[in-house]
């Protein structure tokens, strides 16, 4: 920290940044998700759009629209 500046970061404040991009969630279960970040809130709950199932590195399922709890321990990532 620099002249005391807190640089920790909000993960909730830069989800909502990204608002639209694309992302992957991969759940505490090992389960992956790839989709179009929709919306985010407080709690770390997720809205995802087109979203699909990944399992061995291909689509297994295709879900369009998902909502992820925030207590399924996830980490977003953008994704190409």
């Amino acid at each position: 920290m620099e002249n005391g500046e807190n640089t920790a970061r909000d993960p909730s404040g830069f989800l909502s940044q990204i608002i639209g991009a694309p992302v992957t969630v991969k759940l505490n279960s090992g389960m992956v998700y790839k989709g179009l970040l929709q919306s985010v809130d407080g709690y770390m709950n997720i809205a995802l759009e087109q979203t699909k199932e990944i399992v061995n590195g291909k689509v297994h399922r295709d879900y369009g629209d998902a909502f992820v709890r925030g207590n399924n321990g996830m980490a977003h990532l953008p994704y190409n």
